[in-house]
């Protein structure tokens, strides 16, 4: 019986764990000031990843996304300038288990373990620059876990940039 309690506890605090690391974490910001019924066109500044192979994926998902939007791509300027930033890091997940009532909580008797896990996390910046003033109005951010299968990461990579873009442009304060 105790080893079943044990078990399922584990079973229970790895889903947890893992519905936790596979929550897509999305968010934006903009120039309250900025009227973004202005701008129609744009064009690509800069765009940087680790993994050259990701620079046309990133490209791809925020021009069909805008295009839908009724955006044009230039490639010699418009009206407004985008860069991205693509970067891949490992994060830990610390995981504790008590096996019985044991453990300092309680200041019972029983076994505590601490293992460190680690998953890779993927983080994608779009910043959206008014060629005019050179300034920055509209940042959308996105943090995600990844998997080890391209197909899986090009699929997150979709869902984060239609998240971002999904309330773009912002409606003007009235």
């Amino acid at each position: 019986m105790k080893m079943l309690s044990v078990l399922s506890s584990a079973v229970l605090m790895a889903l947890a764990v893992s519905l936790c690391a596979a929550a897509q974490d999305v968010k934006t910001d903009y120039d309250h000031h900025a009227d973004f019924s202005r701008y129609h066109t744009y064009y690509w500044e800069k765009v940087k990843t680790s993994d050259p192979l990701w620079q046309n994926r990133i490209q791809d998902a925020v021009d069909r996304d805008l295009q839908l939007k009724g955006w044009q791509r230039s490639d010699n300027g418009g009206d407004i300038a985008i860069t991205a930033v693509g970067s891949a890091h490992n994060q830990k997940e610390y995981q504790t288990f008590y096996d019985g009532l044991g453990g300092w909580r309680w200041g019972g008797f029983g076994e505590t373990t601490t293992t460190v896990e680690n998953y890779p996390v993927g983080t994608l910046v779009l910043d959206f620059y008014d060629t005019q003033n050179k300034q920055l109005v509209w940042r959308g951010v996105a943090h995600d876990s990844l998997s080890d299968k391209p197909e899986k990461n090009e699929k997150k990579l979709e869902k984060s940039v239609d998240k971002m873009l999904d309330h773009f442009p912002p409606k003007a304060r009235g």
